[in-house]
């Protein structure tokens, strides 16, 4: 079986989310420049503990999209081997979520597990080189004598146990005849080095367990910093990315492939972990949620995992553009979960038609209409037209036609419903929408005025009596209806976020990327179950319009006024339609002061009057301000990525700093780099490069005149000596001057050169991509842009 085309998957379409620049696209340009590796290879290697969640979505994209963008290959891994938790629901459960998400692998599925035998030849061999034995001291033992960061480890009474006696404890322990904790394998290292990785690190423990996939056949199994590194040299990977938890432990890394000899080798770049706020991604906290049934199963709507997501109605597109737009950097950020919700409404925005629902109903009787009329009705507002880049518009189903023809036919008859929240009786000063003797327009049908109401036993209106006027009539406000008649009776479930205080794990500093600790080890800390928000999720009953009734079910609708919907998989049918909110139409939460009420958009009166109910010792939040998210808004309006605008909006010197460079079209390119490569710098009183310096050297960037490494370079050396980056590349003749008749040259004279690998490329060995990539880079100096080359590559050796 050939591997796919990567660049053929949904992921890699031509407008699909791309990654951006970065630290590890510049090491992987230098490589490919170097002739380093024939072809770059990449993998994302989940444990199959659990379902992915919206924390895997950033180093996902980047595994993938990386390869696809450098005309790589990716590979899909399941680190399997810690048997206690893993299953094969779990691991099929993280290939449908990827494929969801756009990516095919082909044949490049790889399960750690299946390489058991192979990791224990290799423990083998460190033994035999004697870089590896058998130490029987309990755990507690072993961590004392590691020492301390500032005293030297103790070695063992068994570090020095002869090879023979080594080889045979291990083949015992493989056999079973040891107990639980009885005895390790732990590499020979260095006692004394500052790095505590290096201190001797265990390699193998006895497990009795069974594994979802070997059974029975095993009792030991290897660590993470043992198995991980191997299996990325057995795959043949390239370039291993983590997250900068692992940082310590690519010294372990280096050692073990030094020392088995591995050649090529892999090598491991760590970048910053991206937190999201107002959720939890820890599997252990996440199977609480469901086993204590605060949550109704993993696909909750509310759970941060990517099948919740999915029954949500969150598309793959949206995903994506989320990954693709919180950037690659150094250091650790936490991202605000309004740029995932952003990312979210922006891409519904445009494909979700306009339809009405009403969800919390009063009756509006009707007069002044001769008999019932059916109404042609736009699916979409002007604004949305406008934005079409065809001139189309989808209607429900997908199908993109004129916009004159995006219209459905909404009946008015003389019994209506309207929301309960749209009359009232006693209006506060500013209400714009029905009160008694005054007007209001219906959407789409024209402007009424309110005559009388009934009132029941409760106080509450029961119904609404009103008239319905000509054109001519002014009415200050506009609403929403349904006819009595025609309308569909549904279920409405209205989503919110599932914490109400932006760091729910304040204290915790747990990671997925490491493999979990035994339930017994770490006990849990379930402090953050009392920040959820008990307004999470509120389920109304009332009216859907009947056009509905022919749609395909899983069209997404924007309801008009009360946010993004569609029929929850979970419950709806044909005669029983319950629609889920998969989010509002504008954040609630923007600027709130932690109080999950302030995102409930509607609640009964009696309840509003009560008041917000403080959360008990909740943290001080982190969400914007009122200020903060209007300078964010600014910023956004100038081009800038909405979360570095939230970044920049926090944070004063970063802010004073942006607010001195040029507000032109570099703007987003100079806020990059403020945020992801200059921000450690300029808070710390070390930044000497000028604001106004960085937009000419942006414009280089986007004019193709210096590469995004040049550009880095450049950056980093102007922050220390003050001189403008322009300047430099100017006085070293570092402007990359490459134009396309050049590199269209260079790629016909690698092509002619190489007809061999060509043939061999037609026939299905798409991995010389990468060699004719580095070959092209080695041609022009470095100086042609590598998305460029690939482009180029791809027409001369598929033409």
């Amino acid at each position: 079986m050939t591997v796919p085309d990567p660049t053929s998957t949904p992921a890699a379409a031509a407008d699909a989310a791309r990654v951006a620049p970065n630290f590890i696209t510049e090491i992987i340009e230098r490589d490919l420049e170097a002739g380093r590796y024939p072809q770059i290879v990449t993998r994302f290697p989940p444990e199959p503990n659990g379902y992915l969640h919206l924390g895997h979505t950033f180093a996902s994209f980047l595994d993938f999209q990386t390869a696809v963008q450098y005309g790589g290959r990716y590979h899909l891994r399941m680190d399997d081997t810690n048997p206690e938790g893993e299953s094969e629901e779990f691991a099929q459960g993280i290939q449908d979520d990827l494929k969801w998400m756009g990516w095919e692998w082909g044949e490049h599925l790889y399960y750690a597990s299946d390489n058991f035998e192979r990791y224990y030849e290799y423990a083998v061999k460190l033994i035999r080189l004697g870089k590896a034995y058998v130490d029987s001291v309990s755990g507690d033992e072993m961590a004392r004598l590691r020492g301390t960061v500032s005293e030297a480890g103790t070695p063992s009474p068994y570090r020095e146990r002869p090879v023979e006696e080594n080889l045979d404890l291990f083949a015992r322990m493989r056999a079973g005849e040891f107990l639980e904790g009885a005895h390790v394998l732990r590499a020979k290292i260095d006692l004394a080095s500052a790095n505590m990785k290096l201190r001797d690190p265990v390699l193998y423990r006895i497990l009795r367990a069974d594994h979802y996939r070997a059974g029975t056949a095993w009792c030991i199994y290897p660590m993470y910093d043992f198995q991980h590194p191997l299996q990325d040299a057995l795959e043949g990977v390239t370039h291993s990315m983590c997250s900068l938890e692992f940082v310590d432990n690519r010294a372990i890394y280096d050692w073990l492939m030094e020392t088995l000899g591995f050649s090529p080798r892999p090598h491991q770049y760590e970048f910053g972990r991206r937190s999201l706020e107002y959720t939890i991604v820890s599997k252990r906290k996440l199977r609480l949620l469901v086993n204590e049934g605060h949550v109704s199963g993993w696909d909750d709507p509310r759970m941060p995992t990517l099948r919740a997501q999915r029954r949500l109605g969150v598309t793959p597109e949206a995903v994506r553009a989320f990954a693709a737009q919180i950037g690659v950097s150094r250091t650790n950020r936490t991202v605000d979960l309004a740029v995932y919700e952003n990312a979210v409404r922006g891409d519904l925005n445009h494909r979700a038609p306009r339809v009405m629902a009403v969800l919390e109903p009063l009756p509006v009787t009707l007069s002044g209409l001769d008999s019932e009329r059916v109404l042609s009705v736009p699916y979409y507002p002007h604004d949305v037209v406008q934005a079409s880049s065809d001139g189309l518009v989808p209607l429900p189903g997908g199908q993109r036609v004129p916009p004159e023809q995006a219209v459905r036919g909404v009946p008015l008859g003389t019994e209506l419903y309207i929301e309960q929240d749209d009359f009232s009786a006693d209006p506060p000063k500013g209400f714009k929408r029905l009160t008694l003797g005054g007007t209001v327009r219906l959407r789409g049908a024209g402007i009424i005025r309110a005559d009388r109401f009934d009132v029941g036993a409760d106080g509450n209106v029961t119904r609404v009596y009103a008239t319905l006027l000509g054109e001519e009539a002014k009415a200050g406000g506009v609403i929403h209806w349904v006819s009595a008649a025609h309308a569909l009776p549904a279920e409405f479930r209205l989503y919110d976020r599932l914490f109400s205080v932006p760091n729910p794990e304040r204290t915790e500093a747990s990671t997925d990327d490491l493999p979990e600790p035994e339930e017994d080890a770490a006990p849990m800390d379930a402090a953050f179950l009392r920040h959820l928000n008990p307004n999470s999720l509120r389920v109304t009953r009332g009216y859907v319009e009947g056009s509905v009734a022919a749609d395909p079910a899983d069209t997404r609708y924007q309801f008009e006024r009360q946010g993004y919907f569609w029929r929850d998989p979970v419950g709806s049918r044909e005669d029983a339609l319950v629609f889920g909110r998969i989010i509002t139409l504008k954040d609630a939460w923007a600027g709130n002061a932690g109080e999950a009420t302030k995102a409930e958009p509607r609640r009964p009166k009696a309840e509003a009057k009560a008041g917000p109910q403080p959360t008990p010792h909740a943290p001080q939040p982190t969400a914007l301000t009122p200020e903060q998210a209007a300078e964010a808004a600014r910023l956004s309006a100038l081009g800038v990525s909405d979360a570095d605008a939230r970044t920049l909006a926090r944070d004063p010197e970063l802010l004073a700093f942006i607010n001195m460079a040029a507000t032109d079209s570099t703007l987003a390119q100079v806020a990059s780099w403020t945020v992801n490569d200059l921000a450690a710098a300029i808070k710390g009183d070390r930044a000497r490069v000028q604001p106004a310096d960085l937009a000419p050297l942006a414009a280089l960037l986007a004019a193709g005149k210096v590469t995004s490494r040049v550009a880095r370079d450049t950056l980093a050396r102007a922050a220390e000596s003050g001189e403008a980056p322009a300047a430099i590349i100017e006085r070293e003749g570092l402007s990359a001057r490459l134009d396309p008749a050049e590199l269209a040259r260079a790629i016909a004279e690698t092509v002619a050169a190489n007809p061999d690998k060509v043939e061999a490329y037609r026939g299905g060995k798409v991995g010389l991509m990468g060699f004719f990539t580095g070959q092209v880079m080695r041609a022009t100096g470095g100086k042609a842009d590598p998305q460029a080359v690939a482009q180029g590559l791809k027409a001369a050796l598929e033409g």
